[in-house]
């Protein structure tokens, strides 16, 4: 087709639009509108099962878009997986996100979609996106009962080729282990600096923890430790169940021995096997090859340089595997990279959605 100027009044009222738009700002374009934030609740059966305390009653937070209450229409839906240590609530209390979805819709980035930000908060440290009779069933609880419930209360396009899961660092990870386990009901994944793709540099044996604390404790408060003891218990938890061992219900890759922390190397292999994504690449890539997109990406300052080096790996895996994806690594720290307003989620996840989900 040859191309046609466009004509002076198209051109005025394309100019006055532009300049409506950006004079609006944050407080967005008359006809862009705010989103909704409804806040649910969803009795779930399959978390019941478990033994840390989980309250199988879960909130559920769904940001409707601007055009949801007059269109009619059915919209995709992306899924959020939230971090460890962070909840629904965390997520929209300063408006920081909501506004960075606006803006996404008001300037065309990406087209409308339902996002679900369910509770992933738990009595320990907050789900790592597993399947675990001690810490919960939440892999089951996002397939099997999240989507379905989203599906049956607002207007949905209820395909997979219409969802996406999205989540940072441990949600990062529960988005690629459900592009692995689930590509029947996701097809698109973006995960923000996900952790436990792989192994780093530094051996497992090696990580710091007070084991004779640790293999001593009767309750959670006698822990001890900093953060990372307790996140390896829940690690245990979720990828060494052991219904017959209380106070914690799971056994650990280190056993005391003659007063001294000695590797259980059979348990360790299990552990890193269930836990690093990379173990399981192999058995995962027919369901990943499924998928009308998939990426990854991660910050190059992380203070954790396992994490930068495992999505290295990951990354060279998949190609391997001639699995399609995107990724990049980027300048920066992943704390403050990723809800600003030109950060990871407006400039990178946002056209991603765009590009691959199934709009109606």
């Amino acid at each position: 087709m040859p191309f046609e100027p466009m004509k002076p009044k198209s051109l005025f009222l394309r100019i006055g639009a532009i300049l409506l738009l950006g004079a609006a700002g944050a407080a967005h374009a008359a006809d862009a509108g705010s989103v909704t934030v409804v806040t649910e609740r969803l009795r779930s059966t399959v978390l019941r099962e478990n033994r840390t305390g989980l309250d199988p009653n879960r909130l559920v937070k769904v940001v409707l878009p601007p055009g949801y209450a007059g269109s009619g229409r059915r919209y995709p839906v992306v899924y959020y997986l939230h971090n460890t240590f962070w909840s629904p609530t965390k997520m929209f209390e300063d408006g920081r996100r909501l506004r960075l979805l606006e803006r996404g819709f008001a300037a065309g980035t990406v087209r409308e979609f339902i996002l679900v930000v369910a509770d992933f908060t738990s009595p320990t440290t907050g789900s790592l996106y597993e399947n675990s009779p001690v810490s919960g069933r939440w892999l089951d609880f996002i397939a099997g009962e999240l989507v379905p419930w989203t599906d049956g209360k607002f207007r949905t396009l209820a395909r997979r080729e219409s969802r996406a899961v999205v989540g940072d660092f441990f949600g990062g990870r529960g988005a690629l282990e459900l592009a692995m386990t689930h590509a029947e009901t996701f097809s698109v994944a973006y995960a923000l600096h996900p952790v436990a793709t792989g192994t780093g540099p530094i051996p497992w044996p090696e990580v710091a923890i007070d084991w004779p604390r640790l293999l001593a404790a009767k309750s959670w408060d006698e822990v001890g430790g900093d953060g990372r003891t307790y996140l390896f218990v829940a690690i245990s938890q979720a990828f060494l169940p052991n219904l017959a061992r209380p106070p914690f219900y799971c056994d650990f890759f280190k056993e005391m021995k003659d007063g001294v922390p000695v590797l259980a190397m059979e348990r360790t292999l299990r552990i890193k096997h269930a836990f690093l994504l990379e173990e399981r690449l192999v058995e995962a890539a027919p369901q990943l090859r499924t998928m009308r997109g998939l990426a990854l990406d991660w910050g190059a300052f992380d203070q954790t340089q396992d994490h930068v080096y495992a999505n290295r790996q990951f990354s060279r895996k998949l190609t391997d595997l001639g699995i399609e994806h995107e990724a990049e690594e980027y300048n920066g720290n992943p704390y403050d990279k990723v809800w600003t307003q030109h950060g990871r989620f407006a400039a990178r996840v946002l056209p991603f959605l765009e590009r691959t989900l199934m709009f109606e």
